[in-house]
């Protein structure tokens, strides 16, 4: 499609982008309402497998569309992509329980990959690595902006109407992003006489799944040494040595290991995995410091969280010029890491809502001064025929990333919150119920659990209907889970900076060639080109 006429590629790249957005706004608006909706549903100690499922679902239809999109062509994909999105966001309004919820959320993860997948390596197919910089940072502005207007809506929605009005409300924008690419986006020739490898998708399947359940249950539904955990690990090691074998033999492998072998995409797939695991471990925690350590709405977290999002809008697109203009990008890779870093620490020690803040801006520039970089580098290192599943290889890296780190992440912040709680009641005055009224020592033992600060109307209900003489003894409660809330996410975050700052030790080591300004190349020059590329 690099052929085509600058004006032909506007329009397609208008269609790409709504869809795209579509996707991202329906993931943001949950992030500040997903509290409130855990705790209505009963479920804090499911919370990380509603982000988890959705993970694993999207991190499967990654890698098995990134292959088949090469084979078919992207426009099939993406309109099966926001169509499964559409019937997993409807269904997700009607859950009446947190399986429910997790369910359907999985299912709108299985449309998310296949959107994500296709899209950007339409981006790839549309335009050559050197042009790819500015529209790459057009496509994380484009977060960015989902970003900015996502969590504050969904807090103000959660706050004032039924929480399933967050996943229908975009129902209809779902429609128009569907119709933008049916007419726009061009047909392409299909290779259909490429056999599909099967056997090889069966086994990464269960290599995936049984890593992501591992590291979701471990620590929390059992403990990490036992046998289920042993096991899932195990049956995943002997699924990817099988795997291994089927594509090492492979005509079509669906995720060919030759890639590999080159050093750019082996490093920016693993830094992208650590940067993911590292953020979206940490990030998905923010809304527990503002809502339940200071006690602000999900409407008014939203506002904490925008200014993330304006930083790296504005960072993305100026990176994404800066790249195309001077086809250097290493630079700013290692600018960016220590930024982030920067900013996960200030988080890690915040005391108020103004450090969030601050802690957000200054996370927010290092995203997008660093973020752009690490998919640019690895469809520039392959051949344009190979666009497809290595732009998938390194999604696969960074959702493998980001589902281990919140499962990571999760086990930490359980296990945290179990050890201060002990702590903070060991620690403190005025807890003994023996002389109350059996009934009133029952309603105390609510404020135990911290998922009743996350549900702030429930909170100040309860605490109303209680008699005033024991209101001194519910604030010291409250106040007590406050303090052990913290103390616990202030591990989590040193836990997830730990995670960047070994991602940017790898970035010293990330090797810059040109970035090519064609795709049109045949295919022995480019056979040529791609291993002068791994050995330069």
């Amino acid at each position: 499609m690099e052929h085509l006429s600058h004006k032909r590629k506007i329009t397609i790249m208008m269609a790409i982008i709504m869809a795209m957005f579509f996707s991202a706004i329906n993931q943001t608006i949950v992030s500040t309402a997903m509290p409130r909706i855990i705790a209505v549903l009963s479920g804090m100690e499911y919370y990380s497998w509603v982000i988890t499922i959705y993970m694993l679902t999207s991190t499967l239809a990654t890698v098995l569309v990134g292959k088949l999109s090469d084979i078919y062509g992207r426009k099939p994909f993406i309109l099966a992509g926001i169509v499964i999105f559409m019937i997993g966001a409807f269904l997700t309004g009607f859950s009446k329980d947190i399986f429910q919820l997790i369910i359907y959320r999985g299912v709108q993860g299985v449309g998310a990959g296949i959107i994500m997948a296709s899209v950007f390596t339409a981006v790839g197919d549309l335009f050559s690595p050197r042009e790819r910089g500015k529209w790459t940072g057009v496509m994380m502005a484009v977060f960015g902006f989902s970003s900015v207007i996502g969590p504050t809506l969904g807090g103000w929605l959660v706050d004032n109407f039924a929480w399933k009005w967050l996943f229908w409300i975009f129902l209809p924008l779902g429609l128009v992003a569907f119709f933008m690419i049916l007419f726009l986006f061009p047909k392409v020739e299909t290779n259909k006489s490429e056999k599909i490898d099967y056997v090889g998708s069966l086994f990464l399947s269960l290599t995936i799944i049984g890593v992501l359940l591992g590291f979701s249950w471990a620590g929390t539904k059992y403990a990490w040494g036992s046998v289920e955990i042993i096991s899932l690990f195990s049956a995943s090691a002997v699924c990817l040595a099988i795997f291994i074998l089927v594509e090492w033999k492979a005509k079509s492998p669906v995720l060919p290991l030759h890639l590999f072998r080159n050093d750019i995409v082996t490093i920016s797939n693993v830094i992208g995995f650590l940067m993911n695991a590292g953020m979206m471990g940490a990030l998905i925690y923010l809304p527990f410091f503002v809502q339940g350590v200071e006690g602000i709405s999900p409407t008014y977290s939203g506002y904490v969280t925008m200014p993330m999002s304006i930083a790296m809008v504005i960072m993305s697109t100026i990176i994404g010029r800066q790249i195309t203009k001077t086809g250097k990008y290493k630079r700013y890779a290692i600018l960016g890491l220590p930024i982030m870093i920067a900013g996960m620490l200030i988080m890690a020690f915040m005391n108020s809502v103004w450090l969030a803040v601050i802690a957000m801006v200054v996370f927010g520039v290092g995203l997008g001064v660093g973020m752009p970089v690490f998919s640019l580098t690895v469809q520039n290192a392959v051949k344009p025929t190979e666009l497809g599943v290595a732009t998938a290889s390194s999604q696969l890296f960074r959702n493998l990333g980001g589902t281990i780190g919140i499962a990571v992440m999760g086990t930490i912040m359980q296990s945290s919150l179990v050890r201060n709680m002990q702590k903070e009641t060991a620690s403190a005055e005025g807890f003994s119920f023996d002389n109350l009224d059996p009934a009133l020592a029952k309603q105390l033992e609510l404020f135990h659990n911290p998922e009743m600060l996350l549900d702030q109307p429930k909170l100040h209900e309860l605490q109303s209907t209680l008699p005033a003489d024991v209101q001194p003894i519910i604030t010291k409660l409250i106040e007590t889970l406050r303090d052990a809330l913290s103390a616990s996410l202030t591990t989590v975050f040193l836990a997830g900076t730990a995670l960047v700052v070994v991602a940017l030790v790898l970035s010293f080591f990330l090797r810059e060639i040109p970035l090519r300004t064609s795709n049109e190349v045949t295919e022995k020059k480019d056979d040529v080109q791609v291993k002068g590329q791994a050995n330069a």
